[in-house]
């Protein structure tokens, strides 16, 4: 047999572990989970928000939600990683995440927002799809709710938006605030 095998345990029932030469043609296991949330902010209500004039009646609306059940605010900001292709001579080319720098420039004006004085917020950047960063924050923060802006623009009724598509796949309630 091919590969090298793992010895029985010393308590003679069998292993259920594969040859290293099987599972090396297993896919890899998921990346590891990321950092356990502060326990002050688990069943929070959690907000995605970019500064839109639509996002900004989501956060509003996500104030008055998590004072109302007197729980925390986890706001999001799911940053554009603009990708930049840098050619080298002759060489494929290589693909760059080039951060955007835009949540530092929120965190500023949250944290100088006399609105969020009363309640425990936190702001989290990720990057990637808008709706499975969203799902995911609200995963990691067994939030109570998230709340999104409506979409009202061409791209939204063509692409789909942000709010339709996290509605259909989220696992906890999604409120869209128009």
């Amino acid at each position: 047999m091919a590969g090298h095998e793992i010895p029985e345990p010393a308590d003679g029932r069998p292993s259920h572990r594969r040859p290293l030469a099987e599972s090396a043609d297993l896919p890899e296991p998921a990346s590891a989970p990321r950092q356990p949330c502060d326990p002050a902010f688990r069943h929070g209500v959690v907000v995605g928000f970019d500064g839109s004039v639509s996002s900004e009646r989501a956060l509003s609306y996500a104030i008055g939600m998590a004072r109302r059940t007197h729980s925390a605010l986890i706001i999001v900001h799911v940053a554009n990683r603009l990708p930049a292709t840098v050619w080298a001579g002759c060489e494929p080319p290589v693909f760059v995440d080039v951060p955007d720098h835009r949540t530092e420039v929120l965190g500023l004006e949250l944290a100088c927002a006399d609105h969020l004085a009363e309640i425990s917020w936190v702001l989290v950047e990720r990057g990637g799809d808008i709706c499975h960063e969203l799902e995911e924050v609200g995963r990691e923060y067994e939030a109570d709710a998230i709340v999104v802006g409506g979409t009202h623009g061409l791209v939204g009724r063509i692409f789909g938006s942000v709010a339709g598509r996290l509605a259909r796949r989220a696992q906890r309630p999604v409120v869209v605030v128009p």
